[in-house]
């Protein structure tokens, strides 16, 4: 009993540090113009997205859920007439745990009007300046990002092309050899090969024009998704969009994820009938974006995993 680690995983200096960057983080958003909102934790409906996990909870003898994100809530918000908003939210994933990650984590996410992605990527720039001192973003597309490290146009190569490509870094045996699904080859390519390739990079980098297979809740645009992932040195910090206004489209893109979980033997989740209700009410043009906080606050301090940040990480919440 007495060998339990009670104490901190972070430092007191990095705690006092961490406090300090989201009073500063705090400072950038109002003095921009923008409101701080907070919006439930614990809600009824999870999420359809495959390749996230919600974690459950039961409340009032109901089957609740843990927010993966706020974005619901805060699009809920923006549709009632809000303006332009940002939360610093605990966020919850049954997924990975590591150097860069813990089931419940920070989030800083945002939403502004009348802008596409281009002009938020251009403000996650100005953010990650003023806190890392890191210089202007630079930004490639999806498409010259991997022509430019794996020599293959992402959106023309066939199967075969990107089989051989995982011969070629030696991932072959991490996909079925059957595997016909492209966007398995891309998530393993840019996880293992592009990214690594980001790190040389001396500031921060956005990739933006995603296929549209992996355009989530962004607008399609002449094939591409509207979304962009911001990197620094190597590692994702935020994930935006231009944001889908259109109630039914994201409807059916829902229902193409129920489809997906059950081809993947995951349990159907209940799509959220508040959000679509939202969007059907009229969502105004804006794009938002999703940052994760807690790594942000390790460039900051300079140290190495996330537990460093964290009062509590995990293994002794």
């Amino acid at each position: 009993m007495n060998n339990i680690p009670w104490q901190p995983t972070a430092s007191f200096k990095n705690l006092r540090a961490r406090a300090a960057w989201i009073q500063h983080v705090r400072y950038f958003f109002t003095q921009r113009g923008y409101w701080e909102v907070e919006t439930p934790t614990l809600s009824h409906h999870g999420i359809t997205d495959l390749y996230l996990r919600n974690i459950e909870a039961h409340c009032l003898n109901k089957l609740c859920y843990l927010q993966t994100s706020p974005e619901y809530h805060m699009k809920r918000l923006l549709a009632a007439g809000s303006g332009p908003i940002f939360q610093i939210s605990k966020v919850f994933r049954d997924d990975e745990l590591g150097r860069w990650h813990n089931p419940e984590f920070t989030m800083l996410e945002w939403y502004q009007l009348d802008w596409d992605h281009h002009q938020l990527m251009d403000e996650v720039g100005s953010l990650l300046d003023s806190v890392l001192a890191c210089g202007p973003l630079k930004k490639y597309t999806y498409r010259d990002i991997f022509i430019q490290v794996c020599g293959c146009d992402p959106f023309a190569a066939a199967v075969g092309d990107f089989q051989a490509l995982l011969e070629q870094y030696q991932l072959a045996n991490v996909l079925a050899a059957d595997e016909q699904d492209i966007d398995q080859y891309l998530f393993l390519l840019m996880s293992h090969v592009i990214e690594p390739a980001l790190a040389v990079q001396n500031g921060p980098v956005a990739v933006y024009g995603f296929p549209a297979s992996q355009a989530a809740l962004a607008q399609i645009h002449k094939g591409q998704a509207s979304r962009f992932e911001v990197y620094y040195r190597g590692v994702e910090l935020a994930n935006g969009f231009h944001e889908l206004t259109n109630s039914q489209l994201q409807r059916e893109r829902f229902e193409r994820d129920q489809q997906q979980r059950l081809a993947a033997g995951y349990p159907a989740m209940d799509i959220d009938p508040y959000f679509i209700q939202a969007l059907a009410s009229g969502l105004p043009a804006c794009s938002g974006v999703a940052l994760g906080l807690d790594r942000l606050l390790m460039f900051a301090c300079g140290v190495d995993t996330i537990s460093e940040v964290l009062s509590f990480d995990w293994h002794n919440a």
